[in-house]
């Protein structure tokens, strides 16, 4: 699958990892609704999970947000305990990207809580809001690294 992606998206494929049976695509924000429905159609049926992850502070700092969306397959038996990751890597100042709702419906309360916890505002999400936190935070998403909590300035 790997080789079909990298053949199907050239150079918008940034970087692959493979390790057992966990694979890491990085692709090219313009392209990662095309990828997530490329991957879908290939047996990859929901998403697991979507991690966020700040890179501004760790030990190869990027000015960044990476947003990560972990599918599996309820059907394929072939692909029965395979996490295929399609990651993109955002501007911190801008980090916005385009919903795969209208892909895998289960990225829903996942983009959300990526939206309240990093900031990542995901477009053309059809309920974007609060999922987590109270209605009327208005610090900076708290894991974000320059987030100080009241009484650790």
């Amino acid at each position: 699958m790997v080789e079909e992606l990298r053949a199907a998206f050239g150079d918008k494929v940034r970087s692959v990892s493979v390790d057992r049976k966990m694979v890491k695509v990085e692709v090219d924000p313009s392209v990662v609704v095309e990828a997530a429905a490329f991957v879908k159609e290939r047996g990859f049926d929901h998403v697991k999970g979507v991690t966020g992850v700040d890179l501004v502070a760790l030990t190869k700092p990027e000015n960044a947000i990476e947003v990560m969306y972990h599918a599996g397959s309820y059907t394929d038996e072939e692909l029965a305990g395979t996490v295929l990751t399609i990651s993109v890597k955002l501007p911190r100042d801008r980090p916005e990207m385009p919903s795969l709702t209208g892909v895998w419906r289960s990225a829903e309360y996942h983009e959300r809580e990526t939206f309240e916890m990093l900031g990542v505002v995901f477009k053309g999400h059809q309920d974007l809001r609060r999922l987590l936190l109270p209605e009327w935070w208005s610090d900076l998403p708290p894991l974000r690294k320059d987030y100080k909590p009241p009484g650790r300035e």
